[in-house]
This record gives C-alpha cells, structure tokens and sequence, in this order.
C-alpha cells in the first residue's frame, strides 16, 4: 500500500519460491525442509500481493465472475501437478519439483506481462525501518479500532472457524482415505493410490465449483454466496464423517470429495470478493494482510483440535482408527456451523 505498487512483489516473491521449489530433495533433509519453508512463504506472501490485484483486472459488476475463474484455473493447476506426479511417478522427486517450479513460473508469466496496475501516489519508503515500524504501527491500529469497518472483525472470526475447517480436511483426507481404504480389505500402497483417485475427484470439481460460484456470487451477492457455500461444506463433511463412522464403503468417499471440491471454490470465489467490500480503498494491500494472517493462524489451529479428538477416540476410548477420524471430521462440521452462525449477522449491503 505505501509503495502503489503491487506487482513487482508479486513478481520478486513468485521468483524465490520457484527458486527455492527447484532446490527440494536435492541436498538432504533438513536443507529440503528449510529450502520449503523459505519457498511456502514466499508462496504465502505472493498470496497478498495476487488478492490485492482483484480490483485491477474486474469491476464490482463481474468481481465474483473474474475471482471464480481465477480459482477455477487455479485448480487446474494443482490438476496438472497431480497429473504430473502419476505421470513421473513418485520416485524421483528431484524431477518432479523441477517440473512444477518451471510450470509455476511459466503459467505466472501472462499475470507478469498482462496484467497492468492503475497508478497509484506512493504514501512514503517502503524498506526503511521507520517505515516498517509506521506500517506495523498502522495495522495494530486497525486491530484496535476494528468498529471503524463495519462487519470486518465479525468476518475475520468466521473465517478463521470455515478456514481452519478447510484447511484440517486438506491435510488429513488422504490419511483418512488410506485408513478408511485399509479397513475395507485393500492394502496400504492400494489405500494411497486410492487417496491419489480421490485428489483427483476433489480438484476437478473444485475448477467447476469456481465458475460455477463466481457466477453466483456476481448475481447473490459474496455475502449470501459464502453462506450457502458453508452449508454445502457441512453436507460433505456429515457424508465424509458417516463413511469413516459407520464403515461404509469406500465408493462413498468419492461423491463426498466431489461435494468438498465443489465447495472449496466457492469459498475462495466468494470470501475474497467480500473482504474486498469491508476493504477501504487505499488499503488493500494491508487487509489482505490480514485476511491471509487469519488464513494462516487457522491452518495450525484445525489440525491440533482434529488431532486430539483423533487421539482420545482412538488412544482412549479404543475406535479404530478410520472411526476415530469420522468423529474428528463431525468437529469440522460444528466449526463450519459456527462460521455460518457468524458471517450470516453481518450487516452489509445485501441485506
């Protein structure tokens, strides 16, 4: 926000990742792991800069529209990523982090080159330390004083609950599947490759979901859209719970997937839209900030609760494991019924 500019972080932050993608499993583990955090937060961080370039590529009338499509393509990005990995197989994992660093960085280029940000007066340095401690000093004043954007600090607490929701459910379907895979009778390496399957069915569905729910949040309104949205990820995780609980088979894992993709899309062609409408113009930048601080504050929290609950039932009361996980999944969806309780009293204009 204080530069005008956006772009250019975009571009320096997209570089390092992919740099630093080029380099895992090449130099042992623990250089792996600190070469994928550097690379995971320049991810995060480019992730800012991306939101913040919504209002220069749409207008209010096709926001929903133009953000559903960016994650509908986004998601046939991931979509070729797991495509790439059956493609090279899961051996040599040298070659396939090159070929995703070199994919990433290609498919970025178009946003690099096309993409044109309207001018904007600078509000002073950027890399000087007083300008950091003014900017710090700012978004702690923001935090103090939240009743000055109305609705802000109400969606930013919902969003932590669907977000660390989204975020458990990512991290542990495969697990789950494995598991839930394994007690019908397969194998541990049959329970991966149907995990794989599974992957698969989630991101198709979510590139539909994208332009399906951009679509909708254009004509509803991101407000009404994000609510419904939230309903439809506790349809899928009520039938994703009763597959591990009830042992069913795991057929019924699939048309749950295909559910949570769909879903998936419609959050983020819908919540980023809307934190747009809370977000005063000359501060974008900074409220994305925030937006994506809640994004990663979630993705610690979800996976320690649905790990505890995972253990008391499992370690405690003795269920075997993929139950355990189906009463850990029924905790996602009392947080995304939490979340809707609290989007769903904001005042805004579509009501």
């Amino acid at each position: 926000d204080r530069a005008g500019r956006r772009m250019p972080f975009l571009i320096v932050s997209t570089l390092v990742c992919v740099a630093f993608t080029l380099l895992l499993a090449r130099f042992g583990l623990w250089l792996t792991a600190i070469f994928f955090i550097i690379a995971n937060v320049a991810y995060q961080a480019g992730l800012q800069f991306y939101d913040a370039l919504l209002p220069e590529v749409s207008t209010p009338a096709n926001r929903g529209l133009i953000g559903g499509v960016g994650v509908g393509v986004g998601y046939f990005g991931s979509f070729l990523a797991v495509g790439l990995g059956f493609m090279l197989g899961s051996e040599d994992k040298p070659q396939l982090f090159f070929w995703i660093a070199l994919l990433f960085l290609l498919f970025a280029l178009p946003c690099f080159f096309l993409v044109k940000e309207r001018p904007r007066p600078r509000a002073g340095g950027v890399w000087s330390w007083s300008a950091m401690r003014a900017s710090t000093r700012e978004t702690l004043r923001t935090l103090r004083s939240v009743d000055e954007y109305p609705g802000l600090l109400r969606f930013l607490i919902g969003r932590v609950f669907y977000t660390d929701a989204i975020n458990t459910v990512i991290m542990v379907m495969s697990l789950y599947t494995v598991n839930v895979a394994i007690a019908t009778g397969l194998d541990e390496q049959a329970g991966e490759r149907a995990a794989q399957l599974v992957l698969v069915f989630a991101i198709g569905f979510a590139v539909l979901g994208g332009f399906f729910w951009g679509f909708v949040t254009d004509r509803s309104g991101p407000k009404r859209t994000l609510e419904r949205v939230l309903w439809v990820w506790m349809v899928s995780f009520v039938f994703a719970a009763a597959v591990g609980i009830f042992s069913l088979p795991l057929l019924y894992l699939y048309p749950a997937a295909a559910v949570a993709g769909f879903a998936i899309g419609g959050v983020w062609a819908s919540d980023r839209p809307y934190m747009l409408q809370l977000t005063p113009p000359d501060r974008i930048g900074e409220f994305y900030g925030l937006y994506g601080m809640v994004g990663r504050f979630s993705a610690i929290t979800g996976p320690v609760i649905w790990a505890l609950i995972f253990w008391f039932m499992v370690q405690v009361l003795g269920m075997a494991p993929h139950v355990g996980q189906g009463f850990g999944i029924v905790c996602l969806v009392m947080q995304m019924f939490i979340a809707w309780l609290i989007v769903r009293k904001i005042r805004s204009g579509e009501d």
